[in-house]
């Protein structure tokens, strides 16, 4: 009896690690890849001269509306050019690719530098 129970606890577990050991596998090959081409597409942008940015928004009274935080560091950008049609680059937290040219004016907000964008682009990471 002790011998059967011991040949249907082990058939169980065999079955059950196969099934979990072989989906594990197929996620982390997924994973892989896209992590390939997520690292080719920032190398390329890299190149190109954008720098990847944080879309933050703000509701404080005086604050600049919409501001783009550089990552990696604590710069913050004020796009003055970010106009209505580009709606979706006004959503918080927002990953962006973005070029720019500093502006030699006035800040409008404290915390941010003006600049004009020159091309945006929402980030697949």
């Amino acid at each position: 009896m002790n011998y059967l129970k011991t040949t249907l606890v082990i058939f169980a577990l065999t079955i059950v690690s196969s099934c979990t050991s072989t989906k594990s596998s197929k996620e982390g090959t997924e994973n892989s890849l896209s992590k390939a081409e997520i690292a080719a597409t920032a190398s390329k942008m890299t190149d190109a001269g954008y720098q990847k940015a944080i879309v933050v928004v703000s509701q404080i009274e005086g604050d600049c509306p919409v501001t783009l935080k550089l990552e990696d560091t604590t710069t913050f950008l004020d796009p003055i050019n970010l106009n209505d049609k580009d709606a979706q680059f006004s959503i918080d937290g927002t990953k962006v690719w973005v070029t720019y040219n500093g502006l030699r004016m006035m800040n409008r907000c404290e915390k941010a530098n003006p600049i004009s964008i020159v091309d945006i682009q929402k980030r697949a990471e």
